[in-house]
């Protein structure tokens, strides 16, 4: 099931609900003097398209932007919300919206001090009056570079009809996460030591724009490096295990697509030797068990947002490819595509 299916299915279970729950008990059957119905639309908002299936939308978005547009698609009102009022389970926001049509589109994590996307218009109208065709999510970067820890980033949208003033709407949007972390482990199994300046690790991927829908538009490939990175010896407590050096390197980066393809390499920062040039989101599938069989593989990139993988390299600083650990995950490799 992709995003769009899971809102969908969804929102008809929300819909049977709202119609069994109205129809027991309407504001109009309980008071004569309708000024005490409320009016206008209630939005609920959670976030549970992770690998835990539970909403975590009030501990993970700081802050919320929804955009307004109407029927034939122009920007209407943008609502932002960033108190604490978003740590609470109940939250809901409160909308007064015409007659008619509308599509919702929320993003969480925009409109934070320290975010990390920006709304745009190509045409070069502001996004916050452009149409919703020509609407853009951009990651910062500079020279076409990310460096930084991403402030986490969510998207959802809903479409509602407004039949008349008096109507009260209550519904909720669904949020997908569109940042991952990626934590990648050189571990050396013959003791000789490491530091993390001996390679260089780069991640390379189109993914720095996305259009109204989430999806990735073409732009300029984006180059991602590590936020952090360090080095740290295995074992050398442990009597009676030989210590193994280990180097570690941490990305940031926008949404993973399945149909992309971004690759991640590990160089020798002296002799500028390749010691690992993969695709990674096939290495990322490799992940993906029967366990999740049911699941379609780009809402396995959707779910999962930490990512971590361990390659073990000779005393030649060469990698071993006959296994890599991928989250905890031991799989062994029959050959290699380099």
């Amino acid at each position: 099931m992709n995003f769009i299916s899971f809102i969908k299915s969804a929102a008809r279970a929300l819909f049977a609900y709202t119609v069994l729950a109205t129809g027991l008990m309407s504001c109009s059957t309980i008071f004569t003097d309708q000024s005490q119905c409320p009016k206008g639309v209630s939005l609920s908002f959670r976030y549970e398209y992770n690998m835990e299936y539970a909403n975590s939308f009030h501990s993970q978005v700081h802050c919320l932007s929804l955009l307004v547009f109407d029927g034939n698609g122009r920007f209407v009102s943008r609502f932002d919300e960033s108190s604490d009022a978003l740590g609470k389970e109940d939250y809901a926001m409160s909308l007064e919206l015409d007659e008619g049509h509308y599509t919702l589109l929320a993003y969480g994590g925009i409109a934070c001090a320290d975010a990390s996307f920006d709304l745009y218009c190509p045409s070069g109208s502001k996004a916050a009056e452009s149409d919703l065709q020509q609407f853009r999510l951009q990651l910062r970067s500079e020279d076409s570079r990310s460096s930084s820890c991403l402030h986490p980033c969510f998207y959802g949208i809903e479409e509602i009809d407004i039949e008349n003033s008096e109507q009260f709407i209550r519904d909720t949007v669904y949020m997908l996460k569109n940042t991952n972390n990626i934590r990648v482990v050189l571990q050396q199994i013959d003791g000789v030591a490491m530091s993390s300046g001996d390679f260089v690790f780069t991640i390379t991927d189109d993914n720095s724009v996305l259009d109204w829908t989430d999806a990735a538009v073409p732009s300029t490939q984006l180059t991602y490096l590590p936020w952090t990175k360090g080095e740290t010896v295995i074992g050398e407590d442990t009597p009676g295990t030989t210590p193994a050096s280990a180097v570690w390197a941490e990305f940031s980066t926008s949404r993973l697509f399945f149909g992309n393809a971004p690759r991640l390499r590990v160089a020798n920062a002296e002799s500028g030797e390749t010691v690992i040039d993969l695709p990674l989101i096939d290495y990322l599938m490799l992940l993906r068990s029967e366990l999740f069989a049911d699941m379609s593989k780009q809402e396995f990139l959707d779910r999962e947002s930490v990512w971590s993988l361990v390659f073990f390299l000779d005393n030649g600083l060469r990698w071993l490819d006959t296994r890599i650990v991928i989250n905890d995950w031991v799989v062994r490799l029959n050959h290699t595509e380099m």
